[in-house]
């Protein structure tokens, strides 16, 4: 079983689930009182002809289920396979996966911003703060399973991928501390501009933003000279390229750790209304590694 080996040797927490052992028991503990408040209120709510805890016991653990989850959203093997690493039917497997992202979801807020949006005086504090730093901004294309619909596939071909993909975008804090803001599962062809200026409706007026060329003629972003044809960047351009590569390299550091739960980074293969869920979760996950994230005890 997965989540025994993980007992026994907990520093391969975070190559086998993407997060440390003491930032899964800190979400284990989470999870467990949410999946409580949710089954009182489902009781609550029940008119009974027979008594409570009757029919087939589960043969996982709540533990053991929010770890075949994870292990799910960061290793993707096929729910055959799954099922077998945690000694239950590809179903079963199926359908615990299903019943845990909703949760999971729940208490991982994937930005900041999510994260302070229940909260208004909290908001305009945080876009306020904001407005100190130069957020960075960045997009990655994920493949999905072409569309069988022929008008359908055409709305998802990405010219530049080649293939069909869903578009993420993420603005992140310099040095990489924490997710801002995501835009996630918008079409392949959608211009990374657009889902720019979407994204800046959530944001101070005068926020300043960084970005590479694809976000030239955004307004409050600076991004690199381009090369005119038959023209030569001067050195000055040259060297100020330099400067803004080594600040926005931070931004590629999000996105490759979003990439390590690979459910975010090969072909997605479940459904397609349950892409941005999911997707969502991985960020709150990726915001807990590193500590950007802190759960309540």
């Amino acid at each position: 079983m997965v989540f025994d080996y993980i007992q026994k040797y907990p520093q391969r927490t975070k190559q086998i689930l993407g997060i440390s052992y003491e930032q899964l028991q800190s979400l284990l503990n989470c999870a467990i009182n949410r999946y409580k408040e949710i089954k009182i209120k489902q009781e609550s709510q029940k008119i009974r002809i027979n008594a409570s805890g009757g029919g087939r016991p589960e043969k996982l653990l709540i533990q053991e289920q929010v770890c075949l989850c994870l292990f799910y959203l960061r290793q993707m093997p096929t729910f055959q396979v799954l099922g077998m690493l945690f000694g239950i039917s590809k179903t079963e497997a199926n359908d615990t996966f299903h019943v845990w992202i909703p949760i999971l979801r729940d208490i991982l807020p994937s930005s900041l911003l999510e994260q302070v949006s229940n909260n208004e005086s909290d908001l305009l504090f945080v876009q306020e703060v904001l407005t100190n730093f130069r957020l960075l901004v960045d997009s990655m294309e994920q493949p999905i399973n072409r569309p069988s619909d022929d008008k359908e596939q055409q709305k998802y071909f990405s010219g530049k991928k080649r293939q069909h993909t869903l578009k993420n975008q993420v603005i992140g804090l310099p040095s990489a501390k924490d997710i801002v803001e995501v835009d996630v599962g918008s079409r392949g062809p959608t211009a990374d501009i657009s889902l720019f200026r979407k994204s800046q409706e959530k944001f101070d007026k005068s926020q300043p933003f960084s970005g590479d060329k694809a976000y030239q003629g955004g307004e409050n972003i600076t991004t690199p000279h381009k090369r005119k044809p038959k023209q030569e960047l001067t050195q000055q351009q040259k060297d100020e390229n330099k400067v803004l590569s080594s600040n926005r390299i931070f931004i590629e550091h999000l996105i490759r750790l979003l990439k390590i739960f690979r459910i975010a980074s090969q072909r997605f293969r479940l459904r397609i209304d349950t892409y941005e869920q999911i997707i969502l979760t991985v960020y709150g996950l990726v915001r807990l590694r590193i500590g950007s994230l802190v759960l309540p005890n």
